[in-house]
């Protein structure tokens, strides 16, 4: 009788994964950008919703004795709930905050708060605070003409690293 030989391969084992590779990071930033846009669709309806009640809460005030400056300060805030609002549908479009949006909406805001307060009841340091606020964001408004909508083309790593070179070089 002859006895077969049977020859094992020796079993590799496989190379251990480290823990932090065996996650797929693009499923997971997936899921974490559907969230965000979850979050950013319900602040939508929540804003939607106070604006809807701040308008009523305007129109009961005008059927009633309107007083001009409450009425001011309510249709201000609704604006700035509309620019909010605006913000929010420019983040799920295009997954970016805009600046003249947001610079607009510190704008109305100030002003808003300037007109409630009353001009001539408030310390003249605030006006002077609130004024070189309003120059602030008037400049932002002119900067952002010349800043590009994405940060394509902005590397300043890569501008450091060249300009580092080319003194090493010399």
């Amino acid at each position: 009788m002859t006895q077969a030989t049977t020859t094992e391969t020796p079993v590799i084992p496989a190379p251990a994964v480290p823990w932090h590779q065996q996650f797929r990071r693009v499923q997971i930033v997936q899921a974490l950008e559907s969230i965000q846009d979850l979050i950013a669709i319900c602040l939508c309806m929540g804003l939607f919703c106070v604006m809807v009640l701040e308008l009523r809460s305007i129109f009961m005030a005008l059927l009633s004795a309107p007083q001009f400056h409450e009425v001011t300060a309510d249709i201000l805030y609704i604006l700035i709930l509309v620019e909010l609002f605006r913000l929010l549908i420019i983040y799920l479009q295009e997954q970016r905050v805009s600046i003249g949006v947001s610079v607009e909406i510190a704008i109305v805001s100030a002003l808003r708060e300037v007109i409630v307060k009353g001009v001539l009841e408030a310390d003249w340091r605030q006006i002077l605070a609130v004024c070189a606020f309003l120059m602030a964001m008037a400049v932002l408004l002119v900067v952002r003409v010349w800043l590009p909508p994405t940060f394509a083309g902005v590397d300043p790593e890569g501008k450091m690293s060249a300009r580092v070179r080319h003194l090493s070089e010399h």
